[in-house]
């Protein structure tokens, strides 16, 4: 049985270089504590949020105005029983021009209907690229949501 990771999508006015360099400043637009390096290809960054969601990435792939990936190296999510179910799984972030407009793609590979947190996670990944990320790209302004 194939199974789909999460998806989202945004279109938006700004251009490719202005999405791929907000996408590399996740501290502007994910809530939670971030150390390391989130702008260069081989960087690795953690985020922490609290005492319930660490994870370590290491940016596998960096294409100036049309993709990042970041592959997650260590993971400790304190809200689900495989506390580690992310480690493995890439966050690939894919940038177009559609009809004048930039598209960014957003997919957590790896996460899918059949591991523990899809539900929780996926609400978190909507709520964070389709509201926090399209504000922040869109008006340079963001509430930052509580992930």
């Amino acid at each position: 049985m194939q199974t789909t990771d999460f998806t989202t999508t945004i279109t938006v006015e700004q251009t490719p270089a202005e999405v791929f360099d907000t996408v590399n400043t996740p501290q502007n637009w994910w809530s939670g504590d971030f150390e390391g390096d989130t702008k260069n290809l081989n960087g690795e960054f953690t985020y922490r949020y609290q005492d319930m969601h660490y994870s370590k990435q290491w940016i596998t792939e960096l294409t100036p105005g049309r993709k990042v990936v970041w592959l997650v190296t260590d993971s400790q999510l304190n809200f689900i029983e495989d506390k580690e179910e992310w480690i493995g799984t890439k966050m690939i972030f894919e940038i177009s021009q559609e009809g004048g407009k930039t598209k960014l793609q957003f997919t957590h590979q790896g996460i899918n209907p059949e591991v523990e947190c899809y539900d929780a996670c996926s609400n978190a990944w909507g709520q964070l690229i389709q509201q926090s990320l399209f504000n922040y790209i869109t008006t340079g302004k963001v509430e930052k949501p509580v992930l």
